[in-house]
């Protein structure tokens, strides 16, 4: 049976290796996937930092990162509740059809690679929470 310790320990692991992935996708240029996958890496930090301050060590199936970071009970600020909610988007804009379309035209290199520096800054934000006692 797995102790709270190994729940946070198995979302932390996961999302490191999708942080790296992603990262990887930029530089091999797949932009809009690699925002997909940094959306995975927030979302699976988030459910890390849930797991550690709930009672229960299953985090609700979500990909919706606000309501993971309220429910984590992290103390986010407007600002970055808007970009959560941007970031949201591109779990839901590389999974259908049009959407898909849509959102592989705007990420140009300079759109992903914006939004993946303030995704990299706010998973070590929610990181350096998560290492705090």
């Amino acid at each position: 049976m797995m102790t709270k310790d190994d729940h946070i320990r198995y979302w932390l692991e996961a999302s490191k290796h999708d942080l790296e992935t992603a990262k990887s996708m930029f530089r091999s240029r797949h932009f809009d996937w690699s925002l997909f996958v940094a959306h995975l890496a927030l979302e699976k930090i988030l459910k890390a930092m849930w797991v550690k301050n709930n009672t229960s060590n299953a985090p609700p199936r979500t990909h919706n990162l606000i309501r993971l970071a309220e429910g984590a009970h992290l103390d986010i600020t407007e600002e970055q509740k808007v970009f959560l909610g941007e970031v949201t988007e591109f779990n839901i804009e590389t999974r259908y059809t049009e959407a898909k379309r849509d959102f592989y035209k705007l990420c140009t290199e300079e759109f992903a690679d914006s939004y993946l520096r303030r995704i990299n800054e706010v998973y070590e934000w929610i990181e350096s929470n998560l290492s705090k006692a």
